[in-house]
């Protein structure tokens, strides 16, 4: 098992243009990471092969691991050509992972408006056709690819499970995020145990929780059901994250942890606090 991080915990200031993803590499090594999770927010690698070489370059020169490559995708639009395309330009994405030299790809499946069990019923061989040949595709390289539960619309744990079933393919499984859940209203430590057999890599990320009633104000966001959530620390949040770590831990897990810090806290304190946190209760549990 290796503790590390998605760039995107430190997007803030890639995107600013305070520090560049390769100076990322050096804050996450510094900061003790023992892997980079590479989410192309505040920068892009399509047709820029020199800094996804530059990235190889860096990982290596501060020993740690390149473990997943991230991205935007979208198969849940409304004509097949559209579907065609989006599958083209996925593999394309693909290329780009495999030259990263990563053996995990995460690709987002759809996002839509009518995010119903109905809507999700009516289309999910659809997308399943759709992951599966990118799946099929990143099996040259020896790559798994995976979604997220994320984006409210294939974000509960079971639709998760039955994209993850319908597609069937030994290459294609969940990047298990142990705090998104609670997006969709559902109990992350229950969630997390129910998709941990389909998990590739997992997500660390916690969250602050409020009822509906009580509107917190600026920072927050809503869940599907109307309840406020805002980023924390790993570990500072209303997550039960102890005992979900304890059942990463107890399924014989041995992949990579990636923090993903997207608090109002400074990013590099938010992302070291976290990750150490991390750290500390996997030994402990």
């Amino acid at each position: 098992m290796k503790v590390g991080v998605s760039t995107y915990s430190l997007y803030r200031p890639i995107q600013s243009g305070e520090i560049t993803v390769l100076e990322a590499i050096d804050k996450i090594a510094e900061m003790g990471g023992e892997h980079v999770e590479i989410v192309p927010i505040g920068y892009t690698l399509t047709d820029n092969p020199e800094l996804v070489d530059q990235i190889v370059a860096k990982a290596k020169e501060v020993g740690i691991d390149i473990s997943n490559y991230a991205i935007y995708a979208n198969f849940g639009v409304d004509s097949e050509e559209e579907v065609a395309q989006e599958i083209e330009r996925v593999k394309k994405e693909v290329d780009i992972a495999a030259r990263l030299s990563v053996k995990l790809m995460r690709h987002d499946v759809a996002g839509r408006k009518d995010t119903s069990i109905k809507q999700f019923n009516s289309e999910v061989e659809r997308l399943a056709n759709a992951c599966r040949q990118v799946a099929d595709y990143a099996a040259q390289y020896g790559i798994t690819t995976s979604v997220e539960n994320h984006g409210y619309y294939i974000q509960a744990s079971d639709r998760v499970q039955t994209l993850v079933q319908a597609v069937d393919r030994p290459n294609f499984k969940t990047t298990l995020d142990v705090g998104n859940f609670m997006c969709v209203d559902e109990d992350p430590v229950v969630a997390v145990q129910k998709n941990l057999p389909f998990a590739s890599i997992v997500h660390i990320k916690d969250f602050y929780l409020r009822h509906a009633s009580q509107n917190p104000g600026e920072g927050w966001f809503k869940t599907a059901s109307g309840n406020y959530l805002r980023g924390a620390i790993a570990g500072h949040g209303d997550i039960n994250l102890r005992e979900s770590i304890r059942a990463v831990k107890a399924s014989g897990f041995d992949g990579y942890l990636s923090i993903e810090f997207e608090g109002m806290e400074d990013a590099y304190q938010g992302t070291r606090i976290g990750m150490e946190n991390v750290k500390r209760i996997w030994d402990e549990v």
